[in-house]
């Protein structure tokens, strides 16, 4: 890596984190107000955390409209179920497991369709002078093949590649042991390197493919 993207590497990773830090602590300001009787700061955790809701719901449902619907259903939940946290972990972790506790009732009541995952279809290789696009077509076609797994393997791959949870912020959110989380995580990447041999060998290289795809939702 050249010096120049060394330094704008570091940089965002920096404003990354500031940006994490500032909404943590705007999480907590805001819950303490809401708890101490002021209402209206509730609005501040449905501005920053609505759009995240609605698209973690679409990749259960796969409908806008429903998965609006089921991130409305998911704070409304949060609002009622405020003074549970517990502040042992972000208040970003609490609220996801609640909503995915939401989003994985709903979808049992009302399963999605999915397109098998050998029907996806693999990217197609234009000329290197169109390498943009076909990047963005292998982001698609590994997305489309991810939203195919079985929900056990497609939900971890969601939270912890497409919602960059960590291992344990995930576990937590589905509520399974760490070590379940890693194997139902191996076992997808598989699923997904079966379906897709073209993609690198290399762990980072399966990883960083499935980063960009839950980027192009």
């Amino acid at each position: 890596m050249s010096h120049c993207r060394r330094v704008t590497a570091l940089t965002e990773s920096s404003t990354s984190e500031a940006a994490k830090n500032a909404a943590l602590s705007q999480d907590l300001a805001d819950v303490e107000r809401v708890l101490a009787g002021e209402i209206q700061a509730f609005e501040g955790i449905v501005r920053r955390w609505q759009g995240p809701l609605v698209n973690m719901a679409w990749r259960y449902c796969r409908d806008r409209g429903r998965a609006e619907e089921l991130a409305q259903e998911a704070l409304i939940r949060a609002w009622r179920g405020l003074a549970g946290w517990r502040r042992d972990g972000s208040f970003s972790t609490w609220l996801f497991a609640l909503a995915a506790n939401v989003f994985r009732s709903d979808l049992k009541r009302f399963p999605s369709v999915n397109l098998p995952m050998d029907k996806v279809a693999e990217p197609s290789y234009p000329a290197a002078q169109h390498h943009d696009l076909t990047a963005r077509l292998s982001a698609e076609a590994v997305r489309r093949a991810v939203l195919a797994l079985p929900v056990r393997y497609r939900e971890p791959v969601v939270l912890f590649y497409f919602h960059e949870m960590d291992v344990a912020a995930a576990a937590r959110t589905m509520g399974l042991p760490e070590g379940t989380l890693k194997a139902r995580l191996s076992r997808a990447r598989g699923l997904l390197r079966r379906r897709f041999p073209q993609l690198e060998a290399e762990q980072v290289g399966e990883e960083s493919a499935i980063r960009d795809a839950g980027k192009e939702a």
